[in-house]
């Protein structure tokens, strides 16, 4: 494949080392030229039980400055990782400022090995790190333009930026094969419903991240895409067997593995018809031993996605308990979004675990190889992350200015005419047109457009149903109009359009995010799909109503309900 040489030759360009990516202070050892095989063995021979054991963890912290519980576990454990959450993010130059104040507890420290700096920047939907950083059309508009260089650039871009930040690892590409459309949580986070061009754009998404020094973790693994709940509220339940497992969610892990995937991240997902039980894939050892292990031959990192999610908690265990059995079950990273008290019952009990069970402790040291060699392969080279940030840099580089204008061309690339018995539009003489959406950015951009038209705002949550209250008010609104111009976006949203057609059906709609809601409305003769909720992306689909720009993306998921 064109896109995996190519990346080949970037990383053999890269392997030497570069007193940009080393810190002046901390532990030489890591630093050395040793070849990182070589050297693994040679860290862990320096480390004690506890520094060895903090490792396989990578923990969270609430505010925009690192805390002191964050600060005492990276300088007195020497844990393996942060992941930064949204919570952390709203200002760009305290966030780098932060990041830097971590690596340099890590490398002052006794162990001296630098941080993973984890984040979820999908781009789309799923964007953590926000304030400037760019707005991006999403997974589901690279499925839509169907181009590997749209994916590789975009992982390009988004790693760029990340960069800046001193954030080396992305929780991103998402790989899930969207084939539920009730699988709400991921929708336009999927490439796609065709398993081979979801793992062909992931490839090529994280061979782009490569090239920007950041280190990709594919998700949510073996498959979030055919769940009808969300894992953060409730454990998913997904109902196939192991060879449609194979044959379609795990298609695109097949493919990364081979390309050289560093990390995967597990997600908290129960295949009652393949363990013969409803516990999730983190915490028993089949997915992670036997089919990612054995049968895909995967030597990376296995993260957990967050342990405190409800798809974990509702095993009934008590955290420590569920912390204990992720790592037994083969994941060799443990996350966990809230900083747990450094001398309190999970350090305790992970502890406890270590040093009496002999098991547990070769596995944690496996599990500590692996680290360890992703580390050094992947921060110390030329082109690896800078350990310590610039924060005074930040809103020089950020948003990245070619990248802006790529992700503007990206999103008119992909949006998709689905129906078009009024392309192009323009409204007649005295037509009276609404404007009715859930993002000021489509009312913005329709008012520019269509400068006599009226704007009608309703909220995008609640997300499953509109209140009743709101279907009325929005079904009176209508009734006064000749076209309505409506944003479908959600479930709610739907409601609220099939209460528009009781009082009038005559009306264009632009989908955002995901399509699949197109699908229940037969009766709409003129239909656009747009997958980004920006500005960009509604350009994108208001000028191909008007008739100025060809409508060159095809759908992602097929738009005949099965």
């Amino acid at each position: 494949m064109i896109l995996k040489t190519a990346a080949a030759v970037w990383i053999l360009t890269s392997v030497t080392l570069s007193a940009q990516s080393r810190p002046e202070t901390g532990s030489s050892l890591f630093w050395t030229e040793t070849p990182a095989e070589q050297l693994v063995e040679q860290l862990i021979s320096t480390m004690n039980d506890d520094q060895i054991l903090s490792q396989v963890l990578m923990l969270g912290y609430r505010g925009m400055k690192p805390s002191p519980d964050i600060l005492t576990w990276i300088e007195q454990r020497g844990i393996g990782g942060i992941k930064i959450f949204g919570w952390n993010t709203g200002n760009l130059p305290e966030l780098a400022a932060g990041i830097k104040t971590m690596q340099k507890g890590a490398v002052e420290s006794k162990s001296g090995i630098p941080l993973f700096v984890a984040t979820d920047q999908e781009g789309g939907w799923v964007r953590h790190v926000k304030d400037t950083t760019s707005r991006t059309p999403g997974n589901m508009a690279l499925g839509a333009s169907g181009l590997p260089y749209d994916a590789y650039m975009t992982g390009y871009y988004i790693g760029q930026e990340l960069r800046i930040l001193g954030i080396n690892m992305n929780f991103a590409p998402t790989v899930d094969v969207y084939s539920n459309p009730e699988a709400h949580v991921i929708g336009p986070r999927a490439f796609s419903s065709d398993p081979v061009a979801t793992g062909t754009l992931g490839m090529a998404y994280m061979h782009g991240m490569e090239k920007a020094g950041v280190i990709s973790t594919a998700k949510h693994f073996p498959g979030h895409g055919g769940a009808e709940v969300d894992s953060h509220g409730a454990l998913p339940k997904i109902n196939v067997d192991m060879e449609t497992l194979w044959e379609r969610d795990l298609v695109p892990y097949r493919m990364t593995v081979k390309e050289g995937l560093s990390a995967i991240m597990a997600g908290h997902l129960a295949f009652p018809n393949i363990t013969g039980n409803d516990m999730p894939a983190t915490l028993i050892p089949y997915f992670a031993k036997n089919v990612l292990r054995e049968r895909l031959g995967f030597d990376g990192i296995l993260i957990t996605d967050d342990l405190l999610m409800q798809g974990a908690l509702q095993t009934g265990l008590p955290i420590e308990e569920i912390c204990v059995q992720a790592l037994k079950s083969g994941n060799d990273m443990i996350l966990l979004s809230s900083t747990p008290d450094p001398n309190g019952s999970l350090w305790r009990r992970l502890r406890e675990e270590y040093r009496r069970n002999s098991d547990f402790r070769e596995q944690i040291l496996e599990s500590v190889r692996r680290i360890l060699r992703v580390k050094l392969e992947n921060l110390r080279n030329d082109n690896a992350v800078p350990i310590f940030p610039d924060p005074g840099r930040v809103y020089e580089r950020i948003p990245d200015s070619e990248g802006t204008n790529f992700f503007f061309q990206q999103a008119h690339r992909s949006v998709s005419l689905i129906r078009n018995d009024r392309v192009p539009y323009q409204p007649a003489k005295n037509e009276r047109v609404l404007l009715a959406g859930p993002f000021t950015a489509f009312l913005r951009t329709g008012s520019r457009v269509y400068p006599s038209a009226d704007t009608y705002y309703f909220p995008y949550t609640p997300f499953y149903s509109a209140s009743t209250e709101e279907k009325n008010r929005i079904a009176e609104a209508a009734g006064s109009y000749d076209t309505v111009i409506f944003c479908l976006a959600n479930p709610s949203s739907l409601e609220l359009l099939e209460t528009i057609a009781k009082k009038n059906r005559n009306v264009i709609v632009i989908s955002a995010l995901t399509p699949v809601y197109l699908r229940e409305i037969s009766w709409v003769g003129t239909a656009i799909a747009a997958y980004g909720y920006d500005t960009p992306s509604f350009e994108a689909a208001f000028s191909v109503l008007e008739g100025e720009i060809e409508a060159y993306g095809s759908t992602p998921i097929p738009m005949q309900t099965p």
